[in-house]
């Protein structure tokens, strides 16, 4: 008898919270479109901190209370872990919209059995993705593999998008890539290109520079490191993964 009053009395209170978190979900975006009209937002979602929600939008994550009122963009963490919960909830959905690339759309440059396999979005005439893909070797020495997706900063049909398409028209996409690497026009020709779609994509992602350097779990490394800095760098998230 008391279970069944229990039950009855947990259902009725069901309704109550959907109806408070749905005012919540309604309040944190009205006030993300009061400040930026034009915004598209992924999805709302309770916050790690209480009176919150954390809302997702254009691979950023601020945080908005319940009432609406407030608004926080940063890093939020997590003292007694000491993790960045902000950047292992971008993480995953990186990871989401990354996995949505046909491996047909990559250009990949590892060993035959990669220990990592990082995301890099590239611009042609970016100097430091030029410097990193010089060192490619040395990095698949250390297990590393780079999967190459096209990040022309200066956007669609600019003098890098089209050098990025003529790439990726090549009969020989990887050595038309290395050649562009070292300096060289890539002969001008076009096809049917991912490239507008990459670009989209690291927009979506949070791209902010190049190169824009992703691990498997999504975290953004960030730009240039050396390889030895590179794999000292995957093993301490290695390390924050398993606890250790």
């Amino acid at each position: 008898m008391m279970r069944s009053t229990l039950t009855v009395l947990l259902t009725g209170l069901l309704p109550l919270a959907a109806t408070a978190a749905d005012k919540a979900d309604d309040a944190a975006r009205a006030a993300i479109l009061k400040l930026v009209p034009q915004a598209t937002i992924d999805s709302i979602e309770p916050a790690p901190m209480a009176g919150f929600r954390q809302v997702l939008l254009g691979g950023q994550l601020v945080y908005v209370s319940d009432d609406g009122r407030y608004l926080l963009q940063g890093k939020l963490y997590d003292a007694a872990t000491r993790s960045d919960l902000t950047d292992v909830r971008l993480g995953k959905a990186r990871v989401e919209k990354l996995k949505n690339v046909p491996s047909s759309q990559v250009l990949a440059f590892g060993p035959d059995k990669p220990k990592y396999k990082l995301t890099v979005f590239t611009d042609i005439d970016c100097g430091y993705c030029r410097k990193l893909h010089q060192e490619v070797a040395e990095y698949n020495k250390l297990g590393i593999e780079f999967d190459y997706l096209f990040f022309p900063r200066s956007g669609i049909d600019s003098p890098s998008y089209k050098k990025a398409v003529s790439v990726w028209c090549a009969e020989d996409k990887k050595a038309a890539f290395t050649a562009a690497k070292g300096g060289a026009t890539p002969t001008p020709v076009t096809c049917d290109n991912p490239i507008a779609a990459q670009f989209q994509l690291g927009l979506d992602v949070g791209v902010d520079g190049t190169p824009a350097i992703y691990s498997p779990g999504g975290v953004k490394i960030g730009g240039y490191l050396p390889p030895a800095q590179m794999l000292e760098r995957l093993q301490q998230l290695d390390g924050a993964k398993s606890g250790s």
